[in-house]
């Protein structure tokens, strides 16, 4: 695509008629992708060009599905991803897609019908090299509400501000962004050797070659959280550890957040040996945080029915913090070893 003289990516002139690319990569979401795809056909913007991937390693009838509705709306195309792994699924929906503009949309949610019109209305502004919006947990059982809760805390989250935003700001990540489909080109996607964080690697790439992500809250996108304590703490250790790796290929990105959690859990280990001669002074070692989680547990179960649901939002505290911070000294140790290795 060619620019007109002295313009950018996100600076050219746009019209109603603009085709957006809506890409949704998908891997054994056959209880959800219909939902999504209802959303997503449903927008107030109609010139779509909807671009599933299905992941190689998805095993359930998420692909016939896809392909049913596509036979229904032209606007929908079936693209396949044989090797997996969700940077190659949105490279290759990169590649296909054909609009000005491209709004990644999860298989695990919905939107609302105004999503992507109010995406691509701040892209056109011409000021941001990516947008997003709010991104709200939606729980289905008593662990998925208080879980869905407990990400919308700043106490679970700490800075990640599209989890519980509520002005619209500049930040250093979107979740799910929206973006000139040329400027997503230009910087050469997503890195397909990461297994977690490649969106947020990808947003420290756009912000160091000089463009800015604009957070929305007008703009919300409904998440299916994890719904069980065991599977939010494998999510969060899954990305404390693909932390370490971003970190390494740009360190710079790393802020004083990232590396806050990572090292309490280092503190809780430290307090644990001490507990086995000095109970007390554990104790004493672990109770501002302790302090801290209650009071944190009693605002946020504060907006929950059931006492089922109330009782698990400590626990989803518990789960992120430490599988985040357990994720990320694993993803040191690893990095470690592999150095090792290749300085044999």
């Amino acid at each position: 695509m060619t620019y007109p003289s002295g313009a950018s990516p996100t600076a050219v002139e746009a019209t109603v008629e603009d085709l957006v690319t809506v890409v949704v990569p998908a891997r054994d979401e056959a209880g959800f992708i219909g939902a999504c795809l209802d959303a997503v056909q449903g927008q107030d913007y109609k010139n779509l060009q909807v671009v599933v991937v299905i992941d190689g390693a998805s095993r359930d009838e998420t692909g016939a599905i896809v392909q049913a509705r596509a036979a229904a709306d032209p606007r929908i195309e079936v693209v396949h991803n044989p090797q997996g792994g969700i940077p190659r699924s949105l490279n290759t929906a990169l590649a296909a897609a054909r609009g000005r503009w491209l709004v990644r949309v999860d298989a695990h949610s919905t939107v609302e019908p105004e999503y992507v019109g109010l995406a691509v209305s701040r892209l056109r502004e011409g000021n941001w090299g990516g947008v997003g919006g709010r991104k709200d947990g939606r729980g289905v059982t008593p662990a998925g509400r208080a879980i869905a809760a407990a990400l919308g805390s700043p106490f679970g989250v700490g800075g990640s501000v599209y989890h519980h935003g509520v002005e619209r700001q500049e930040v250093d990540h979107i979740p799910f962004g929206a973006y000139p489909t040329a400027l997503v080109r230009e910087l050469g996607g997503w890195d397909e050797e990461l297994v977690a964080n490649e969106d947020y690697e990808f947003d420290y790439r756009l912000r160091s070659a000089g463009h800015r992500l604009l957070f929305d809250p007008a703009i919300v996108i409904t998440w299916h959280s994890r719904q069980t304590l065991g599977d939010l703490y494998r999510q969060y250790r899954r990305y404390g550890h693909g932390k370490v790796a971003v970190a390494m290929m740009h360190p710079k990105s790393m802020r004083p957040r990232h590396v806050l959690v990572p090292a309490f859990v280092g503190y809780l280990g430290l307090a644990a040996l001490v507990a086995t001669r000095r109970p007390g002074r554990a104790a004493a070692m672990v109770a501002p945080y302790a302090l801290a989680l209650a009071a944190a547990s009693a605002r946020t179960a504060a907006s929950l029915e059931t006492p089922a649901e109330r009782a698990n939002v400590a626990p989803a505290f518990l789960a992120m913090h430490i599988g985040w911070g357990v994720g990320f000294w694993a993803g040191v140790a690893s990095a470690l070893v592999g150095k090792l290795r290749k300085s044999r």
